[in-house]
């Protein structure tokens, strides 16, 4: 990880799953790959972490999903919410942004999968955007 961490916590919305993680990037990333928005229901802000770096309470209420074979989503098994986005290749973990309690400190940075974008909807922020 870089200089340019924060710690943060968060949670789904009936708070029977939640989280504290140390030392994730303080660079927001939304993701517009047709995988994040079938599963959110529209684009995915994400900070990446470790998974070593993420301690989550209440993991019995936690599903998986293994959305491909490099990676499986996470979301809490009673209200849905979506959390997690972790790597089964290697320890990346990243957090949704709508899950963490207080943002402050973190910024959109850029966009990725930009391709896959929904038609409905424009990207016009001014931020670097990515095919892939």
């Amino acid at each position: 990880m870089s200089d340019d961490t924060i710690s943060v916590s968060g949670g789904c919305y009936c708070r029977k799953a939640w989280y504290e993680a140390a030392a994730v990037s303080t660079s927001m990333i939304e993701c517009h790959c047709t995988q994040c928005r079938k599963q959110s229901g529209h684009r995915y802000a994400t900070v990446a972490g470790t998974q070593d770096n993420v301690a989550i309470e209440g993991a019995e209420n936690i599903s998986w999903f293994r959305a491909s074979g490099e990676a499986e989503r996470g979301f809490c098994s009673h209200c849905g919410s979506h959390l997690f986005w972790r790597s089964l290749t290697d320890d990346k973990m990243v957090l949704l942004g709508g899950s963490i309690d207080d943002a402050s400190g973190l910024r959109l940075t850029s966009h990725i999968f930009v391709e896959d974008k929904g038609s409905y909807y424009e990207i016009d922020d001014g931020l670097p955007q990515f095919k892939g």
